[in-house]
């Protein structure tokens, strides 16, 4: 058996995926906040920016903001969601149990991404769906690839919620590490501030973060009806990121806590 073989199993893969989606299936609660929270978290924007006049010749606050968005909302919920999930497995002794069989840790998280991705992808439809018809808002670009780019925020993370899960010991340490990883991304990935305008080190720090070029790609589909070559290179950088962050949950993940 080759070395690429031995480590990665592409039918242990697939039975792990099926693992978690039938988990998935009997947990209502998480389900409801991966599918629903989204939209209902956008609709408070659309209730607070939608009586907001647009400036000649600019798209109006909530096509804006809400547009950037759809793809802040499935990286937070799916960072959370996966960092507890997989915390839970350790914590409960299933994942030392797993991991006692051929199963590698490289499976066990290719199960978990691509179990977590699929749900991603019902999450970014929906969203999207509720927020074009019910909220009105209004995109120059293709409504597929906004659905591509919020998918592969949400496995980025994913991908960043199983890394952060192999440093908590608890469900606890797990959410402590939202605010860590989450917020200092969204302070400055330019919806706030534009990146131009921000000091030169913070532009610095804003240019290694993955969820910058997240906002950037939703950014020039609200500008353009084509995808644009800046966009595609904005995904393949968050595509990067979410597979090093795998990579190194790979590496680090242990298979109890202490």
């Amino acid at each position: 058996m080759s070395t690429v073989t031995a480590v990665l199993s592409p039918r242990l893969t697939a039975a792990t995926t099926g693992r978690v989606l039938r988990q998935l299936r009997h947990d209502h609660r998480t389900i409801a906040m991966m599918v629903l929270l989204p939209s209902l978290l956008l609709g408070l924007l659309y209730l607070l920016w939608r009586d907001v006049p647009a400036l000649p010749g600019q798209p109006t606050v909530f096509d804006r903001v809400g547009l950037t968005m759809l793809g802040v909302f499935p990286f937070v919920v799916m960072f959370l969601v996966t960092s507890i999930a997989m915390l839970r497995e350790r914590t409960s002794g299933t994942l030392e149990r797993l991991l006692t069989t051929p199963l590698s840790r490289l499976d066990l998280l290719l199960g978990y991404g691509t179990a977590f991705g699929l749900a991603a992808a019902v999450q970014a439809a929906v969203t999207v769906t509720v927020a074009t018809t019910l909220y009105d808002l209004d995109v120059a670009g293709s409504l597929w690839l906004v659905v591509l780019i919020a998918v592969a925020d949400a496995l980025l993370g994913v991908a960043l919620g199983l890394l952060a899960s192999a440093f908590a010991r608890s469900e606890f340490q797990a959410v402590q590490f939202m605010p860590v990883v989450v917020l200092p991304q969204f302070f400055l990935c330019g919806l706030l501030v534009p990146r131009e305008q921000m000091a030169g080190w913070l532009q610095a720090v804003s240019d290694v973060l993955p969820l910058t070029y997240a906002v950037e790609a939703l950014q020039e589909v609200g500008r353009s009806s084509t995808g644009t070559g800046t966009m595609w290179t904005d995904v393949g950088v968050v595509a990067g990121a979410a597979v090093l962050a795998l990579a190194l949950a790979a590496a680090t993940l242990r298979r109890r806590s202490s």
